[in-house]
This record gives C-alpha cells, sequence and structure tokens, in this order.
C-alpha cells in the first residue's frame, strides 16, 4: 500500500479513497498497484458486502492519470501494457459506489463508470479531455460513456473534452444523485449499508447480471439471468431469506 490511497474496512462496507488531494488526486503507477492490493483484499474478505471509491478532499475525485508519470514509460507498447487502476475497478466482485467530489476527469471519469453506482456532490465535474493532449481515453470511456449517456451525449464528450456539471450529468443519466458536498459521504455510506444488508451472493450475482445485459445478445442474457438465478436460488441464503419472510423477521444472511 502507499500512504496516496487510503483502505478501511467498517463492518461489510470497505472504502478506498484517492489521497494525493494536493494534486487532484492524480493517479501515479504506485497508487495504480496499491488500488490493485486494495480490490484484491475485498474480493477475498467475506466480511466486505459493498465498495466505496472516493478521493479525499473537495476539489477533486480524480483528475486521471499524473500527466508527469505518463513520460516514465519507456515505449508505447509498455504503456499499453501498464498495470491500470480502471481495469481494476472493473475487477470488484462486490457491488461499488462511486462517491464523486469534484472533478472526474479522463481515468477519474472512466474509474466511476467503472462502479456499479454513481453518485456525486453538487460541484461535480466530469471530462473527457484526452482530446486536449492528443489522445483518447484507454479504461473503457467511450464504451461507459455510450451505455451511460447515449452516443451522440457521448460524442459531445468525447470530442470536444469540455466538462460537463453535476446537473447534466444527473439529467444525462452519468450519475444516479447529487448531493451537497458535505453529504456525500454519508449518503454513499447509507446507500451501502442497504446493499450490504440483502443477500450478498445475489447482489454479486446480479452484478454480473448488469454486465451481461451490456454485453450479450437479449436471449443469451435472459438464459444466463437464469442461471444465475437458479444458482442464488440453491444458495442457504435464499432458504433463510424465504423462511424470514414466512416466520416476518429480518433474514441473517451468511454469504452461503
Amino acid at each position: 500500500m502507499t500512504e496516496d490511497i487510503l483502505f478501511s474496512i467498517d463492518g461489510a462496507i470497505a472504502t478506498i479513497t484517492l489521497n494525493r488531494p494536493q494534486k487532484l488526486n492524480a493517479m501515479t503507477p504506485e497508487m495504480a498497484s496499491a488500488l490493485i492490493a486494495a480490490v484484491q483484499a475485498c474480493n477475498t474478505d467475506d466480511r466486505v458486502r459493498c465498495v466505496i471509491l472516493t478521493g479525499a478532499g473537495e476539489r477533486a475525485f480524480c483528475a486521471g492519470s499524473d500527466i508527469r508519470e505518463l513520460d516514465t514509460y519507456d515505449t508505447p507498447w509498455n504503456f499499453r501494457n501498464r498495470p491500470d487502476y480502471c481495469d481494476a475497478i472493473r475487477r470488484l466482485l462486490k457491488p461499488s459506489i462511486a462517491a464523486v467530489n469534484g472533478y472526474a476527469f479522463g481515468g477519474g471519469l472512466e474509474m466511476s463508470m467503472s462502479c456499479d453506482i454513481r453518485l456525486c456532490s453538487s460541484n461535480a465535474q466530469f471530462a473527457a479531455p484526452e482530446i486536449k493532449l492528443g489522445w483518447i481515453g484507454g479504461g473503457g470511456m467511450a464504451t461507459f460513456l455510450a451505455h451511460s449517456i447515449g452516443p451522440s451525449n457521448a460524442a459531445i464528450m468525447l470530442m470536444t473534452g469540455d466538462p460537463i456539471d453535476a446537473q447534466r450529468a444527473l439529467s444525462w443519466g452519468l450519475v444516479s444523485e447529487v448531493t451537497e458536498t458535505s453529504a456525500l459521504l454519508e449518503r454513499a455510506r447509507a446507500l451501502a449499508k442497504v446493499i450490504a444488508s440483502r443477500a450478498p451472493i445475489a447482489a454479486e450475482t446480479a452484478k454480473l447480471n448488469l454486465r451481461a445485459a451490456f454485453t450479450m445478445p437479449l436471449e443469451k442474457a435472459i438464459e444466463y439471468e437464469r442461471d444465475l438465478q437458479t444458482i442464488c436460488f440453491a444458495t442457504e441464503d435464499a432458504a433463510e431469506g424465504r423462511a424470514a419472510f414466512k416466520d416476518k423477521r429480518a433474514p441473517a444472511f451468511r454469504r452461503r
């Protein structure tokens, strides 16, 4: 780990904080490695049922990769094969919430879109500014934007590089909620607590199911969903859910 990535677990909720506010939480290779380690810790810890990703300070969630660090790659091929922080977030098995405070630019936008749910503060801004520097995003930018806000809106962001504010992000469907900055983490934790109270295997398969909905043809996606449903139905947690319903009590899910 590095002090630029903070990792904590409180009950069933893990929080990963990008902790380089003086540099707008811009990512370095060292931070990417630490983020990969934090994701692995979440995936292998059965206590963790939901993960919050956020940035330290009020100015930025993440301004993307630290541009000065990009010159450390001696060849384009090594740049292509670098450990990627957006890939790491997509490898999370547990449900994830991006609590976006301030700037989410470039790789920061891609990281937020790699999470399952996005909440943002009223001062948040979102941008794909790579085109202003002569390249494009490489962490899923076009795919995620097209799915989130539609191809025309995605084209505006990708081809201008200009930011959109929180209210436009909400109206376009890029985020689910906008809160005041002071209330953002509290809201993210409240939502994470609700998700963590649900059957964890079902929550993890719901995550898989959503991904399949974007990548599979319709009939195959429905077939896959039915298979996932059957797997969930066979778990001890599903039996507990049915028993709790009959007994009119809250279920005690154990991830089994």
